[in-house]
């Protein structure tokens, strides 16, 4: 069944727990972090060094400085600060990029399908455009916005707009694949769009979503299917 049967013409994704394995990549790139930084950090074991940043992280919704600094205080670490350690990890993070199961091969069926890609994302800029290259995924799609490029941020209905508008499609005709169910399925229907929610155990549930999945492999029968 072809996209313009259906009506549905894009799919917009999240990246963060969407795309990108966030979680499989901030603990690679921490344990990297504690290797390479050993004689600062050694006194630390790997696995509480990066259980204790991975809890305060809060699955990104904390500034890694607030991290770091907690790190510090709470291990006794010294000969560097929480400055220093946000710039190595936001130099290195790319190199730890870890994506879900069938990503590529998601993304080729759609595209093989006729459908338009685009990307929104909450975020700082460059280094989710760089995660995003570090996939090597960046070609599949026309549009990838940024939050702090943008200058707003999902749930607003401005960036989700200008998506749109840059792809050229009308909000009934398009659909937002994500796991936040507040800021991507909430953010995408109140502009008009269909959301359909990632499963994740962080979130719990999202009723209000159009569909929902658990893998990536499922989206394209659940797109096919909106007709």
């Amino acid at each position: 069944m072809s996209a313009t049967r259906i009506g549905i013409k894009a799919i917009l994704f999240d990246l963060d727990m969407t795309l990108l394995n966030r979680d499989a990549s901030l603990r690679a790139c921490l344990a990297g972090q504690h290797e390479r930084l050993h004689s600062l950090l050694g006194h630390i074991s790997p696995k509480t060094y990066v259980e204790r940043f991975a809890e305060l992280d809060n699955k990104g919704y904390r500034t890694k400085e607030f991290c770091y600094g907690r790190l510090i205080a709470e291990f006794g670490i010294s000969g560097i600060d929480e400055d220093e350690l946000t710039a190595d990890y936001r130099a290195t993070f790319q190199d730890h990029c870890v994506g879900f199961a069938g990503l590529t091969e998601m993304l080729d069926g759609l595209q093989a399908a006729g459908y338009k890609l685009g990307m929104i994302t909450n975020g700082r800029f460059p280094f989710q455009l760089l995660n995003v290259q570090a996939l090597g995924i960046e070609q599949y799609f026309e549009t990838i916005l940024v939050s702090e490029k943008e200058q707003c941020r999902k749930p607003e209905a401005v960036i989700f707009e200008r998506a749109l508008v840059q792809m050229g499609v009308d909000a009934e005709t398009a659909v937002f694949v994500g796991d936040n169910p507040e800021a991507d399925v909430r953010g995408a229907q109140n502009v008009g769009m269909r959301g359909v929610w990632k499963r994740t155990a962080h979130w719990g549930s999202c009723p209000h979503a159009n569909a929902k999945i658990g893998d990536l492999s499922e989206l394209l029968s659940v797109v096919e299917g909106f007709g």
